[in-house]
């Protein structure tokens, strides 16, 4: 349903060029929640908006549904209101002059007057109700809240019936709690109008529960794409392990291999993992929810550690545990009941298979 090919976008400001997007290539499917993940400045919001028509490309292609929208081979460009696409943006746009109404009516009655009168308010107060504001229709949009303002945004880029919703971490401005339930509302709608859907964020909570597919961005670049279990769980770069959640980073040089798994020269002493990458020298990741407790009187095993915890933070659903393993750091959580002290000394087993062993210089 979108399909970006080698996608190159930069910017000239000062005499400077900044390489916003470089070679990037993605294939969302019809239906699919697609995110595009990364911190500030990696090229996830460019991408969106070149697939929106608010940026001409300087090389690549860009598809949309059947039609061509961009090529720097061909020279097609479509502009951004002939694209069917509906857009919700970080600051939501709402016009502050109109009612909520007037806002979900605004694309429709500037469309050419294609559509009669009645059309436009059915498909308003259909869109009002997907998104539970159809009894605010007359309230002026300022005295909406900001939950409210990002429902708003969101009735307004799918009363045009777009094959294609575009947002631009939409959530950012919400609190907390708000955040979590327009999580599970804006994915559950997407689902249920089976619209595909490419999604922009920097929060790594929000990519993972609401996506089917997380492409990770650094410097202009997918570095890693996948559903979110994989991403998470098989990282494969330092970036990718360190960016999506916590993990402990151990640096190591590989000793032995053996069938699926390698044993690396740690800090706190030999450490079998899974391998993903071939180099001798390497970083092994492990996140703290992969860390089992074992007794002091159990007989000593691979992957067996000692150390001394140095602090315990609450956290609610779990407390995080920050030890040292002779010169290494580590962190470990566990559920409150088994919280320990600062000062004291807890031996952990790390799973080969958790364990994962990747390129130092990714």
């Amino acid at each position: 349903m979108i399909r970006v090919d080698h996608l190159r976008m930069n910017y000239r400001s000062g005499g400077e060029t900044v390489a916003a997007a470089q070679d990037v290539s993605l294939h969302i499917e019809q239906g699919q929640f697609y995110t595009l993940l990364g911190p500030s400045g990696c090229g996830k919001t460019t991408t969106l908006r070149c697939v929106a028509g608010l940026e001409e490309p300087d090389q690549g292609e860009i598809t949309v549904g059947d039609d061509l929208v961009f090529s720097s081979k061909t020279g097609a460009w479509i502009p951004p209101h002939r694209r069917n696409i509906g857009m919700v943006f970080q600051s939501y746009a709402i016009w502050p002059h109109m009612s909520v109404f007037e806002n979900v009516a605004f694309p429709l009655v500037n469309d050419g007057g294609r559509l009669a009168h009645e059309e436009v308010r059915r498909r308003v107060l259909e869109a009002l109700a997907l998104v539970k504001l159809e009894s605010y229709a007359n309230r002026p949009a300022p005295h909406l809240s900001g939950g409210q303002q990002q429902r708003l945004a969101l009735a307004r880029a799918l009363v045009g019936e777009p094959r294609v919703l575009l947002l631009d971490e939409p959530l950012s401005n919400l609190d907390a709690k708000l955040r979590e339930e327009m999580r599970i509302e804006l994915r559950d709608l997407s689902k249920r109008l089976n619209v595909t859907t490419l999604f922009v964020t920097h929060e790594q909570l929000e990519a993972l529960s609401m996506s089917d597919m997380v492409a990770v961005m650094k410097d202009g670049k997918i570095v890693q794409a996948g559903t979110p279990a994989q991403i998470y769980a098989e990282p494969r770069s330092a970036f990718v392990a360190q960016f999506i959640g916590c993990t402990n980073i151990i640096s190591g040089s590989v000793r032995e291999r053996a069938g699926r798994h390698v044993l690396a020269q740690t800090p706190m002493g030999l450490l079998w993992s899974v391998p993903f990458s071939q180099s001798d020298d390497v970083i092994v990741s492990i996140r703290p929810e992969d860390v089992e407790l074992v007794g002091h009187g159990e007989v000593d095993a691979d992957n067996v550690f000692e150390g001394q915890v140095e602090r315990v933070i609450f956290l609610g659903e779990c407390v995080e545990a920050h030890m040292r393993i002779g010169p290494q750091a580590f962190t470990l959580r566990l559920h409150p009941a088994q919280a320990p002290q600062a000062g004291q000394s807890l031996r952990v087993r790390l799973s080969r298979d958790r364990c994962r062993a990747l390129s130092a210089e990714s």
